[in-house]
């Protein structure tokens, strides 16, 4: 893995303008290379403003939205409809205003039980992968940070969990909120080109810290596993968030 690069911001718009011009360059890139960009989509509140900027020009109109797949990192199992989906969120702020084809859209179905929305989302995951592999390597993976240290669904634990298959159903309690959940595990994550972490707000400091400049412990901080190779992983975060990092980049 190359290098994480860490990007500090001292406003939210700079950081936000940043991410869709990150994503742009990157579906270029993957069009003209592979003729498609893989993306996968972050639930939470952290990328809203980053796909209402994606919903409107020049992202709208320009990004290459007919060669693009769009899937999720996680998804809590709730209907589609319900307020706490990812993809109810994703399709009411980006989805439902960009010419992205019906048939492109990869949805964790949450209203099935556990093992089968797992097992039908890694059947949708080998539909799109390269000849030979389970998973595709996505082009893009949008991630985030909570303030206890998870990303995608993947959860500080007691002992550092093995992975065996590209998604898992997983029960978590975070901010007093249990859910069923199904994740992509570091399977795939470590398989993508680019890994894009978004995380503002002071609350997300000890974290972020501890996450970039802290002793390798997967188990209490999990994105520490997410390593991909080749894969290039790049962090946008604005001033608060930044505030514990020994080293701080300027954009």
């Amino acid at each position: 893995m190359l290098t994480p690069q860490v990007l500090v911001f001292e406003t939210l718009d700079a950081l936000y303008q940043t991410a869709a011009a990150y994503v742009m360059r990157t579906a270029e890139a993957a069009v003209q290379a592979r003729d498609r960009f893989t993306f996968a989509l972050s639930g939470g509140g952290t990328p809203g403003p980053l796909y209402e900027l994606l919903a409107q020009p020049p992202y709208s109109t320009t990004l290459p939205w007919a060669k693009t797949h769009v899937f999720w990192g996680d998804e809590r199992l709730v209907p589609a409809d319900a307020p706490g989906s990812s993809y109810h969120q994703a399709w009411t702020t980006l989805l439902a205003h960009v010419p992205l084809p019906a048939g492109n859209i990869h949805r964790l179905k949450g209203e099935l039980p556990p093992p089968a929305a797992a097992a039908d989302y890694a059947q949708q995951l080998a539909a799109l992968a390269e000849e030979g592999q389970a998973w595709p390597s996505f082009d893009l993976v949008l991630l985030g940070l909570g303030s206890d240290g998870h990303t995608a669904s993947l959860f500080p634990a007691g002992t550092q969990p093995q992975y065996h298959t590209p998604t898992l159903a997983v029960t978590a309690d975070y901010a007093g909120r249990p859910a069923g959940r199904v994740t992509l595990t570091p399977l795939v994550f470590n398989a993508a080109r680019n890994l894009l972490f978004l995380a503002t707000g002071a609350e997300k400091a000890a974290a972020i810290a501890a996450t970039l400049d802290g002793p390798f412990d997967p188990a209490r901080w999990p994105a520490q596993r997410l390593q991909p190779d080749p894969g290039r992983v790049t962090w946008l975060i604005d001033r608060p968030a930044a505030q514990q990092l020994h080293h701080q980049a300027q954009p």
